[in-house]
């Protein structure tokens, strides 16, 4: 791994919140495309994804997400669903900040898109008993027209539409669908 990038992952530790942060996008700003040091970090990173700090939990599930794309094992497939896990932490910011960024999963290949899809879809049918689920489906129906934006696949479309058109209630089912307009 290059040293400008070990710099970024040992900052993070920083007790400085503004190199942390500097750090934190540096390494997602690197991993939109592939790169050739997702293994060197792949194993803590998994480790981090149940640590005591929910900055590092949220960090952990991100950093995979972005990191899905540069996994030509396809680790991500087994390590899917404690990653997923992440997205109902008890600490709501680590949850959604999870959701948030989940759906570039999807973005490394067919199998990782159905895995995004099926969670997304029953995530979506079961989640009405949830604290804030009206916040949970909206990331989902966002998550769903950033996939569609980057693969341009219509079942994508198709099945986020089918999610709105499940919600009850006319006001969230606006929201919903403003996510969807001009697609």
């Amino acid at each position: 791994m290059e040293e400008q990038v070990q710099r970024y992952f040992a900052d993070l530790e920083s007790t400085d919140k503004e190199t942390q942060y500097q750090a934190y996008k540096n390494i997602l700003t690197l991993a939109e495309k592939e790169v050739d040091w997702a293994y060197e970090v792949w194993d803590q990173l998994v480790q981090d994804l149940t640590d005591r700090d929910h900055h590092k939990r949220s960090r952990a599930v991100q950093f995979l997400s972005y990191l899905a794309i540069s996994d030509p094992e396809k680790r991500m497939l087994t390590d899917f669903p404690a990653i997923w896990g992440v997205t109902r932490d008890p600490k709501f910011v680590t949850a959604r900040h999870s959701l948030q960024s989940i759906w570039r999963v999807g973005l490394a290949g067919d199998e990782q898109l159905g895995l995004v899809m099926s969670h997304f879809a029953t995530r979506f049918n079961d989640c009405v008993e949830e604290k804030n689920y009206t916040l949970i489906r909206y990331d989902m129906i966002q998550g769903l027209r950033n996939l569609y934006d980057e693969v341009k696949k219509e079942d994508i479309k198709q099945k986020a539409l089918d999610l709105i058109t499940k919600e009850e209630d006319s006001k969230y089912q606006k929201k919903y669908a403003s996510v969807w307009k001009n697609a």
